[in-house]
């Protein structure tokens, strides 16, 4: 069958919205209840939220997480939440309580952070139905005793390092998902999904980054780009 180019429509006013980098598309995707995520956008930012085309949200932030900050992230998204649960400064029975809080919120998946135990991560997959991501930082994490405690997808984020550490846990489990950080560039976002990540999280720009251009526009006198 040829290629056929798909049918692109949008109204005059929601066609100026963030894109994530076409190299995305590249990646294999992970299908998670049913639905193929490739890209994932890094941010609570509901303006951005709504204005994005990226196939989901992975909504982790540096503060103890709050239901009532998920209720709102999954009030504005019209896309799926994979939704940040604490495991670093929240520990314990929190992050259990926590995770199946944002299940009934409607998040598609829950996400730990690097420091979560290996006991604790057990009891959220006991107790709740959709999947927990569980972050990874470096090589040296311990992948098969998370995958003993019932962890369903990784979430590779080791700055420079994540191709290469993305790389070594393919090499040891070839069928794992993997969602990884895919850096500044074309070239970091193509080296990660060669070296095996499936879906790619990508970090826009902020909505003064994106308004400093605008009011540069309307300076000069030109339209709204």
């Amino acid at each position: 069958m040829k290629d056929v180019e798909i049918p692109n429509i949008s109204g005059p006013l929601r066609k100026f919205m963030l894109q994530v980098p076409e190299e995305i598309s590249r990646a294999s995707g992970i299908i998670v209840m049913g639905k193929l995520i490739k890209s994932l956008v890094f941010t609570t930012d509901i303006c951005i939220i709504r204005n994005v085309n990226a196939d989901a949200i992975i909504a982790v932030y540096p503060f103890t997480p709050q239901p009532v900050i998920t209720q709102a992230i999954m009030d504005a998204a019209d896309i799926p939440v994979f939704a940040g649960v604490g495991g670093g400064l929240t520990q314990g029975k929190r992050v259990v309580n926590l995770s199946m809080h944002a299940e009934f919120q409607g998040a598609i998946g829950v996400v730990v952070n690097a420091p979560t135990k290996n006991e604790v991560i057990e009891h959220i997959c006991d107790t709740i139905d959709i999947p927990v991501v569980v972050t990874v930082i470096s090589e040296h994490e311990d992948i098969e005793g998370r995958l003993a405690a019932g962890a369903k997808i990784f979430n590779v984020s080791a700055a420079s390092k994540t191709p290469s550490v993305v790389a070594e846990i393919r090499k040891k489990h070839p069928y794992i998902p993997i969602i990884a950080t895919g850096g500044p560039t074309v070239e970091s976002i193509r080296a990660t999904i060669e070296a095996g990540a499936n879906a790619i999280t990508w970090t826009p720009p902020t909505n003064g980054e994106v308004f400093k251009d605008i009011m540069n526009a309307y300076r000069e006198g030109k339209p709204h780009p």
